[in-house]
């Protein structure tokens, strides 16, 4: 049986089997671990939030990345960490089901970046909000079409 997250990408315990690698994110000592197929979309997504929001690198070891585990408090739905497509910034900042972690002028440039790079906020979840929590919100074909995008974009620059 294969095994999916919540946004439809493939899951494993194994992460080798679904391209789960560490990655250096520019400008920071941080690394994440992520899909490969999704992870210019994740990194460049915590590079520009580290450079605009707040900084990711300091302190303790609170950003996350790959883990293979359930959505928290729903028994069977595998999070979407578990693909190796969702991410956690500054945990203890933003804990789980706390609103108005962000100063409210930063939360028009969280949701512009997240745009930008095809996620998800948890911050904007209806009902329990995660305002540490960023995900994939596409298919694997619509990111690398997005990736293909944005490097052409960075052409330019």
């Amino acid at each position: 049986m294969k095994l999916i997250s919540s946004n439809g990408w493939p899951a494993s315990k194994d992460r080798e089997a679904i391209g789960v690698k560490s990655f250096q994110v520019p400008g920071t000592t941080l690394k994440l671990q992520c899909a490969e197929a999704c992870a210019p979309l994740l990194i460049g997504f915590t590079a520009e939030f580290h450079k605009l929001i707040e900084p990711v690198d300091e302190g303790k070891l609170d950003d996350w990345g790959y883990a293979f585990r359930d959505i928290r408090g729903m028994t069977g739905k595998l999070s979407n960490h578990s693909s190796g497509t969702a991410i956690d910034l500054n945990a203890p900042k933003h804990p789980l089901g706390k609103v108005g972690t962000f100063p409210n002028e930063k939360v028009p440039m969280i949701r512009a970046l997240a745009k930008k790079y095809g996620l998800i906020w948890g911050g904007d979840y209806r009902n329990r909000k995660d305002e540490m929590h960023f995900e994939i919100a596409l298919p694997p074909a619509k990111v690398a079409a997005l990736i293909a995008k944005l490097e052409k974009q960075n052409e330019g620059i």
